[in-house]
């Protein structure tokens, strides 16, 4: 070989988590930067672009950052300095690199907003020597706005690379038995924990607008897929599916979860406990919407009992399952 040809490694297999995102802090710049990138990409935001950025940086990106600082302000993790996704995130990296980890395989991840973004994390990779990448986006029911957004950023990048790894991405798995399983598992520890008996159990999805569901993407049929199986498997309190999230004035998916929540009571359901499936880690949405807004707004109109059913997180059988699905895939 030529003694000035630049060392190369290879040999090896990257394998990349991928995430939502989160600011880098709750101070009012991070925040409008991550919203910036996150409500600039077409996939989320599918509307003419030239109007659409004149209403973003007019007027969203003037108002909304200091709400949604607010929110993140509500359930930041002082302990360690971040957001609770990229807590969670970085210990399900831990716990897979434990399972899978080796001289050959390494395990890292990166967010599709924010920082580490999904470039520097795939050039990281690389320059380690992975030759094969495997992408698991953390979207158990696929959409066009969640995992479809993460390909297309991978392909983006490997699009600048010269010499390019060989990719695989993991589908979605919102009917895997072990993520069914362990969602069941996590509604009957939390039963165990508290000391009343729930009359009704939501399980509450990111909303879509209803446009995107009427121009084919399937994310309704397999959110409603994952509580058709939890159902399946849990019959003793009903389960009932919501849509929570929505932004903006035009219809999303319902019934939405907000609206639920404050017709419950009226309703009989006094007790009440919420699940969160499409999140594989608990966030803003899960904390501060649901477990703070949510809570509030159910006891407020006349509700005795409300919990949430935490995230799977960094559970085992949480790990476990991404263990299964990265594993077909070495």
């Amino acid at each position: 070989m030529d003694k000035d040809h630049p060392k190369v490694k290879f040999g090896k297999t990257g394998v990349l988590i991928i995430n939502l995102g989160t600011p880098d802090s709750t101070s009012w710049w991070d925040i409008r930067k991550y919203l910036r990138e996150f409500l600039s990409d077409r996939r989320v935001i599918e509307i003419n672009p030239i109007i659409w950025q004149l209403i973003l940086n007019l007027f969203i990106l003037t108002f909304r950052p200091s709400k949604t600082a607010h929110a993140y302000k509500q359930i930041w993790r002082k302990e360690t300095n971040e957001s609770p996704l990229l807590f969670f995130t970085k210990k399900q990296c831990d716990g897979l690199n434990k399972k899978i980890g080796n001289d050959k395989v390494i395990v890292d991840f990166a967010m599709r907003y924010g920082n580490p973004s999904i470039k520097y994390k795939l050039k990281v990779l690389k320059d380690k020597g992975c030759e094969n990448i495997i992408i698991l986006p953390l979207y158990p029911q696929y959409a066009a706005a969640t995992t479809a957004t993460v390909c297309d950023e991978v392909y983006r990048s490997l699009m600048k690379m010269r010499w390019q790894p060989s990719l695989q991405i993991i589908p979605h798995y919102e009917s895997e038995p072990l993520y069914v399983e362990a969602l069941i598992n996590s509604i009957e520890k939390k039963i165990e924990e508290i000391n009343w008996k729930p009359d009704l159990i939501i399980s509450s999805y990111h909303g879509i607008p209803k446009s995107y569901f009427n121009k084919g993407d399937p994310y309704h049929c397999y959110c409603h897929k994952t509580t058709r199986l939890m159902k399946e498997k849990f019959n003793k309190i009903e389960i009932q599916t919501t849509f929570q999230s929505r932004f903006g004035p035009q219809e999303w998916l319902t019934p939405y979860t907000d609206k639920t929540l404050e017709s419950l009571p009226k309703k009989g359901i006094k007790n009440l406990l919420v699940i969160c499936p499409g999140f594989a880690s608990d966030c803003v949405e899960t904390l501060e919407e649901i477990n703070i807004q949510g809570r509030e707004s159910f006891l407020e109109n006349g509700g005795t009992n409300f919990d949430l059913i935490p995230c799977l997180n960094d559970n085992l059988d949480h790990i476990k399952l991404f263990e299964k699905l990265v594993s077909k895939y070495l």
